[in-house]
């Protein structure tokens, strides 16, 4: 049983910055890729970036492209989303996944192409 934990969320001001770290078990972690989803009150949950099982392949959504970074250490069997620059529509809880299918050719936006979530991290951004 593959299981994520995140970690590095709480409370910033507009303009600072977050590392999010999560760590993952069960499985080999360098042949799945990994994303990055966010969740706002009574919002949909939506994609925020995707990395590679080989840590290239990298995606971003328009939103955070240029602000957040994602990143890998398959050694330590860790993915990381770097948020800098950020505003008060960061806010919510961020969750990583883990990509259902084993060494994709390419990263996915889609929820339903991720068998396995953490519990999430809450980013709350000040105005």
């Amino acid at each position: 049983q593959v299981q994520l934990v995140e970690s590095g969320g709480g409370l910033v001001q507009t303009g600072g910055s977050l590392r999010l770290s999560c760590a993952a078990s069960g499985r080999t972690f360098s042949d799945y890729a990994m994303g990055w989803f966010r969740q706002a009150p009574g919002k949909e949950r939506e994609f925020v970036a995707a990395i590679k099982w080989s840590g290239g392949g990298i995606s971003y959504a328009d939103s955070v492209k240029g602000r957040f970074t994602i990143s890998r250490d398959n050694a330590k069997n860790t993915v990381y989303l770097q948020m800098s620059s950020l505003k008060p529509e960061d806010t919510a809880i961020y969750y990583c996944a883990a990509d259902r299918s084993w060494r994709r050719s390419t990263v996915s936006p889609s929820t339903l192409e991720y068998n396995y979530w953490g519990q999430g991290t809450q980013v709350t951004v000040s105005s």
